[in-house]
C-alpha cells in the first residue's frame, strides 16, 4: 500500500490535468470524453483524477490495464487470434476521446521475462492500429495525453529502496511536497522552455556528445524543434528532440540499468555507422538486447535524443521506471537516447502535413519500438552550427544558456 496522504493524491490529480490541458492544442471542455487507463495499485489515484474529471464537467471513462496473471495467459496460453484480439469499440473510443490518463503502478517488473519477445512484438503490431489513431490525434492537438507513476512494492523493491523511501522520492520528483505543485510546473515550463527558444535560435547541424564511454555525432535535422515540460509526462524536465536518424555515428553507452519485457540491461554500448547500431553489446542482457535490435527494421536506429538539466530534475537516484530514470538529474544530469520511433511532435511544421513519405524524406525515424537508453556520466554536449562553429550548449549536469 502506497503512503500518499490524502493531501499529496489531490495535488498528484490536480498536476495531472493540468499536464492533460498542456499536451493539448486547445483546454478541455465541458463533456469532453476522458479515458483513464491504470494499473490496480494506483486505484487511491484514479479515484482523485475520476473526481476532479467529474467536478470539471468532464466525461471520465476508467479502463483497468491487465494485470501481470492477464498478460501471461494473453502472451503464453492465447491462440493465435486470441493474441491479436482488438476488443470492439476501442478504436472507436479513442477516435471520440479528448484526453488519456495514463497511471502506471505496476504489480510485478519481471513476470514477462519467460514469454518470447517475438510474441509480444506480434501482440504489438495488431495494437499498432489504436495506437496509431492515438498518435494521429496527438499530433493535431485533439487529443491530450499524460502518463505518470504510482508507488508500489514492485517498483520499491526494484530500485532498492523501502515503499516509504520510494513514496518519498516520487513525492519530490512531481513536486507534490511543495504548497502549489501546479504553480511549480508552470515555472518548470516557463524555465525549461527558455532554454528550448535559446537552442532553436542557433542553427544547428549536429550535436557531439562527449563523456568518459560516448562519442557520438547526433544530426539536429531539417524542421527540428527542441521540446521540454509538455505534459505528456509527469515527472518530465527532459529537452528532447528527433535527429536526423540516418546520420548518428559514433559509440554510445548506458550505464543506467534498463528493464524491457522484464528483461534487465545493464551496460549497454552500441557503435552507430550510418546512422546503424552496427555492433551492441551490454554487461548483462546482451542477448535480449541484441535480439530487440532485430524487432523491426527501425530497431536499430534513434528517434529521440534528450537531455536533463539538473537544476531542473528532482530524480535524484534509480527509480526502476523508464518515465522517472529518462529524468534523472543526480549531479551530472543525463542524456539518453531512444532507440526506435521518432518523437513527431520535434516537426515544426503543421503535424497534418507530416506523411510517411515526408518523414522518410526528413530523417524521422519509423518503428514500433521506442526504447529509452540513460547516462549519467559527466559530459560535455557541444553544438555545431551550420557555418561550422562549435558551441558548447550543456557542461556539468547544465545547459549553459
Amino acid at each position: 500500500m502506497s503512503l500518499f496522504d490524502s493531501v499529496d493524491i489531490e495535488n498528484y490529480a490536480e498536476v495531472l490535468l493540468w499536464a492533460l490541458n498542456e499536451s493539448r492544442r486547445e483546454p478541455l471542455k465541458k463533456r469532453d470524453v476522458v479515458v483513464i487507463r491504470y494499473d490496480m495499485p494506483g486505484l487511491a489515484l484514479v479515484e482523485a483524477v475520476y473526481s476532479k474529471l467529474i467536478d470539471a464537467h468532464l466525461m471520465p471513462v476508467p479502463m483497468a490495464l491487465p494485470t501481470p496473471y492477464m498478460e501471461m495467459e494473453r502472451y503464453l496460453n492465447a491462440s493465435y487470434g486470441q493474441l491479436l484480439f482488438q476488443a470492439p469499440g476501442l478504436a472507436e473510443l479513442y477516435s471520440q476521446a479528448a484526453g488519456v490518463i495514463t497511471v502506471l503502478s505496476p504489480e510485478d517488473l519481471t513476470h514477462l521475462q519467460t514469454v518470447d519477445p517475438r510474441t509480444i512484438a506480434e501482440a504489438r503490431k495488431a495494437d499498432s492500429v489504436t495506437r496509431s489513431i492515438l498518435e494521429k490525434r496527438k499530433r493535431a492537438g485533439t487529443l491530450g495525453w499524460t502518463t505518470c507513476v504510482y508507488p508500489s512494492e514492485a517498483l520499491a523493491e526494484a530500485s532498492g529502496m523501502t515503499l516509504e523511501e520510494y513514496t518519498y522520492a516520487l513525492q519530490r520528483a512531481c513536486w507534490l511536497n511543495m504548497p502549489a505543485p501546479v504553480r511549480e510546473w508552470k515555472r518548470l515550463k516557463r524555465e525549461v522552455g527558455e532554454v528550448c527558444d535559446w537552442l532553436d535560435s542557433m542553427d544547428m547541424k549536429s550535436l557531439r556528445v562527449e563523456s568518459e564511454d560516448i562519442n557520438l555525432k547526433v544530426p539536429v535535422g531539417e524542421n527540428r524543434r527542441f521540446v521540454g515540460v509538455s505534459g505528456t509526462n509527469i515527472p518530465g524536465y527532459e529537452i528532447y528532440f528527433a535527429p536526423d536518424a540516418r546520420g548518428v555515428e559514433g559509440t554510445y553507452y548506458a550505464d543506467q540499468p534498463t528493464l524491457r519485457y522484464g528483461h534487465l540491461v545493464m551496460g549497454a554500448s552500441l557503435d552507430f555507422s550510418d546512422g546503424v547500431a552496427a555492433r551492441v553489446e551490454a554487461g548483462r542482457g546482451q542477448v535480449f538486447l541484441q535480439n530487440q535490435m532485430y524487432s523491426d527494421s527501425g530497431a536499430r536506429r534513434v528517434g529521440e535524443f534528450s537531455l536533463t538539466d539538473k537544476r531542473f530534475s528532482r530524480v535524484d537516484r534509480f527509480m526502476a521506471h523508464t518515465l522517472l530514470d529518462e529524468n534523472f538529474g543526480g549531479e551530472h544530469g543525463n542524456c539518453h537516447i531512444a532507440l526506435g520511433g521518432s518523437v513527431l511532435e520535434s516537426f515544426t511544421g503543421p503535424p497534418e502535413v507530416l506523411t510517411p513519405e515526408l518523414e522518410y524524406e526528413l530523417g524521422f525515424n519509423s518503428s514500433n519500438m521506442h526504447w529509452d537508453l540513460v547516462n549519467t556520466q559527466p559530459k560535455r554536449v557541444t553544438a555545431i552550427l551550420k557555418t561550422g562553429q562549435p558551441v558548447l550548449i550543456y557542461e556539468g549536469g547544465e545547459f549553459k544558456v
